[in-house]
């Protein structure tokens, strides 16, 4: 493992801050820092630990234009959604502030006059913590924020790309008197630092955010300890435009689930499926709406788009919308690049493509970039066929003014996340989380915080 990675900005390809890699002793003693940091941090009642973490969240929102302003360095994404996201991620503090108070156990009626029976609930212990790129301080808040309400101590490895949002919001944990080795963060290659994670007898928790084979692989190296795991990972999201639907509202929905953060989104709607009446009307006026985007530079107040990540999604991208126009797809508008390896940057000018088929490879993997493919159909069960045809099942979309087409969908889509007339529905207070290989466990609302407690059962006998 390399001593030092830099940060770089990729909109520009220009470094932005070098930053040490943990070696494996420091992340060893790091996680035995937070198993012995679990005595303290968990013996503190609820009341206190809430306060600290209402206290963490101010400071954020105090600090937003910072922090922001270090998201969209190393992310690339417009600074309206880093702020965004900052706000998004306080959601997340404020929501698990108030579940703290209200890890409530129970007493159930005794089988016999001379006992009780009591449940009560504890924090697991150390919990480790593996985020992705794309959402730097949201992913990590999620998992923090019921990690800590539940009296659980965290550590997380804050993914390469993008750490330095990540720690300053971190290092406003410990200032709002949230100890140091409470949450703490440690830098690394993936692999080396999963494999810490994972064979340490001092975490009892792993929860991951990113793809579905790096989360099958933590799943498998978890078992040798039982380890407790709550995996968010791949999607590969429909779109549904059914014949009834608004098509001007469906239409500015869709931008908004597409191509928020320029694509690169485990929510993104990456398959739009729209009623053959309809599709030519759709597709565009979706055009239209998608060539008013612009692309650029974060920090410019007019960038509604930023820049691919990286050279690895960028020919990822570019290679899907190649195979669809080889198969037969037009393209609408987009398509278009503008990329330099050498300075390290790559744009994707936003992509909407036709007459897309089952043939076509962006309809079988996730695509993370902004394209947006568009295929008809003409029955409500052969959109559902395609929609659940895939092995993912994190998020689903359906735009539909009838109440019997839009329940009719709800109870047939298999995803943990559907959005009816709503291309936007996530929410710190409801779980998030999907099917199938989209992941285990869900995270927000009153559910996130069940994964990071243990359930206790007391038998008083002799009464």
């Amino acid at each position: 493992m390399s001593n030092q990675f830099t940060v770089t900005n990729p909109a520009t390809g220009e470094a932005i801050q070098e930053v040490s890699n943990n070696s494996e002793a420091e992340i060893k003693q790091a996680l035995e820092n937070g198993h012995e940091a679990f005595k303290e941090w968990s013996s503190i009642n609820a009341h206190e630990r809430a306060r600290r973490i209402r206290q963490w969240s101010d400071l954020v929102k105090e600090n937003k234009e910072e922090i922001a302003h270090l998201m969209t360095l190393e992310n690339g994404k417009p600074m309206k959604e880093s702020r965004g996201e900052v706000i998004y991620s306080t959601d997340y503090l404020d929501w698990y502030a108030e579940e703290a108070k209200r890890v409530y156990g129970k007493t159930i009626p005794a089988n016999k006059e001379s006992k009780r029976i009591i449940v009560s609930h504890q924090p697991i212990g150390l919990v480790a913590a593996i985020t992705p790129w794309n959402f730097p301080t949201a992913m990590m808040a999620r998992k923090a924020a019921p990690a800590l309400a539940a009296g659980c101590t965290f550590i997380v490895k804050l993914a390469s790309e993008t750490p330095l949002s990540g720690m300053k919001f971190i290092d406003l944990a410990h200032e709002a008197g949230i100890p140091k080795d409470a949450i703490q963060y440690v830098h690394g290659g993936g692999r080396v630092v999963g494999n810490l994670f994972t064979g340490s007898d001092y975490v009892r928790k792993i929860t991951f955010t990113g793809s579905t084979p790096v989360g099958k692989t933590l799943i498998k190296d978890s078992a040798d300890t039982i380890k407790h795991v709550t995996m968010e990972l791949g999607g590969h999201a429909p779109l549904i435009v059914a014949n009834d639907a608004d098509i001007d509202y469906a239409v500015a929905q869709t931008v908004g689930a597409k191509f928020r953060n320029a694509g690169q989104t485990c929510v993104c709607a990456n398959r739009i499926l729209v009623h053959d009446s309809i599709v030519d009307e759709f597709a565009e006026k979706l055009t239209k709406a998608t060539k008013e985007l612009t692309v650029g530079n974060g920090m410019e107040d007019d960038t509604d788009v930023g820049p691919i990540i990286n050279k690895q999604g960028y020919d990822k991208i570019t290679a899907q919308i190649e195979n669809a126009v080889n198969e037969g797809a037009e393209v609408l508008t987009g398509n278009e690049t503008d990329a330099d390896e050498k300075k390290g940057y790559y744009f994707i000018k936003p992509t909407v493509l036709k007459n897309i088929n089952m043939d076509m490879t962006i309809m079988h993997e996730e695509t993370f970039g902004p394209v947006a493919p568009i295929m008809s159909f003409s029955t409500l069960d052969e959109a559902i066929d395609i929609a659940n045809g895939t092995p993912y099942g994190l998020a689903a979309y359906f735009f539909t003014n009838d109440y019997r087409n839009g329940t009719y969908l709800h109870d047939h889509l298999n995803f943990g996340i559907v959005g009816w007339n709503d291309g936007g529905p996530s929410a710190a207070h409801a779980p998030f989380g999907g099917m199938k290989e989209s992941g285990l466990g869900r995270e927000g609302g009153q559910e996130g915080i069940e994964p990071y407690l243990e359930t206790k059962y007391l038998s008083i006998g002799n009464l």
